[in-house]
C-alpha cells in the first residue's frame, strides 16, 4: 500500500497546529505588506493583520512561490510514495495551474486536486482525503473522488464593507461608492469555481437571514436533505470571533441535528473582502 500525505494551503483555514495534529502539511500562503513579503501565521497574527489593515496598510496577495511548493514536495517525497496537494479553488486562483504544472515533473508522484473550494470547504476536502487515504486509498484514487464531488458544496458569505473589492478590482468604484451610501451589506456565493453576487441586503440583521435560508433551500432542493443528514455545515468569518459566535448560535437554531465548525477566514481572503464578513458553507458527505 502507498504511503500518502496530504497537502493543502492556507486558504484552508487549517493552522499549523492544527495540521500538525492532522498529520498533514499546510503551505503558508504569502502576501505582500507594504512592498514586503509576509507568510500567513508565519509573519503575522490575524490580530496584527487587522491592525495593519486598519491602518491602511498597502496589502496584495500572491500565488505561493514555485520554490515553496517543489521544496516542500521533495521534502515528504523523502518519507512517502504519493502526495495529494489540494489548493484553493482554481477559479479564484492560478495557484491550482501552477501546482498541476510542476506536478508533471513528479512522474505521478504529486497528484493535483482541482475540486474549486476554499476556507471551510476546502479544510472539509482535506480532511476527506485523508479519511480516504487512511483506508487505503492511492493519490489518484483519491484526487479522482474529490473532484466526482466537487460541486457538492455551498457557500454565502456576506461582506460588512465594498472596500476592499473595490481596492482588488472586483467591482468599479462607482458601485462600490453607491453601495457605501446606501449602506448595503452585499451577500456573495460560491457554488463552483467562481464568487459571484446572490443579493443585496440593508443590514446585518437581513443579510444574516437570507444566507439562512438560502442554505436551508440548498439543503432541501440541491442535496436532498432537509433535516440535514450527511451533511457538514461550517461558518468563517474575519476579525470579529464576537459577532461570528453570535450568528453561529443563530445558524444552529435552525440546523439544530448538525455540530457547525466556525473557522477564521485566512488572511489572503481576509485582503479582498476586509473585516466583518460572516459567512456560512455547507459540503456534502462522501460516501
Amino acid at each position: 500500500m502507498s504511503k500518502v500525505v496530504i497537502v493543502t494551503d492556507s486558504n484552508s483555514g487549517i493552522s499549523q497546529k492544527q495540521a500538525r495534529e492532522l498529520g498533514i502539511e499546510v503551505l503558508p500562503m504569502p502576501f505582500y505588506l507594504d512592498g514586503q513579503i509576509h507568510y500567513e501565521e508565519l509573519d503575522f497574527s490575524q490580530e496584527q493583520f487587522y491592525e495593519m489593515m486598519a491602518k491602511g496598510a498597502d496589502i496584495k496577495t500572491s500565488m505561493p512561490l514555485v520554490g515553496d511548493v517543489t521544496d516542500l514536495w521533495d521534502k515528504l517525497l523523502k518519507d512517502y510514495d504519493e502526495i495529494v496537494h489540494i489548493p484553493m479553488s482554481s477559479g479564484l486562483s492560478g495557484s491550482c495551474e501552477t501546482a498541476v504544472m510542476l506536478a508533471n515533473d513528479y512522474e505521478g508522484k504529486v497528484q493535483v486536486v482541482n475540486n474549486q473550494r476554499i476556507s471551510v470547504t476546502l479544510r472539509q476536502s482535506v480532511l476527506d482525503a485523508k479519511m480516504l487515504a487512511e483506508r487505503g486509498m492511492s493519490a489518484a484514487e483519491i484526487k479522482d473522488v474529490l473532484e466526482k464531488n466537487k460541486f457538492e458544496s455551498s457557500i454565502y458569505i456576506m461582506v460588512d464593507t465594498l472596500e476592499y473589492l473595490k481596492k482588488g478590482g472586483r467591482i468599479t468604484p462607482a458601485a462600490a461608492a453607491l453601495g457605501t451610501l446606501l449602506k448595503l451589506k452585499p451577500v456573495l456565493q460560491i457554488q463552483g469555481e467562481k464568487l459571484d453576487a446572490f443579493a443585496k441586503a440593508r443590514t446585518v440583521k437581513q443579510a444574516r437571514s437570507i444566507m439562512i435560508e438560502s442554505m436551508k433551500n440548498d439543503f432541501a432542493k440541491r442535496f436532498q436533505s432537509p433535516d440535514g443528514k450527511k451533511m457538514h455545515l461550517e461558518m468563517a468569518y474575519t476579525f470579529d470571533r464576537e459577532a461570528a459566535e453570535e450568528f453561529k448560535a443563530e445558524v444552529q437554531k435552525e440546523f439544530p441535528n448538525n455540530e457547525i465548525v466556525l473557522d477564521p477566514l485566512s488572511l489572503v481572503v481576509a485582503c479582498h473582502i476586509g473585516p466583518g464578513a460572516l459567512a456560512i458553507a455547507c459540503s456534502k458527505e462522501i460516501e
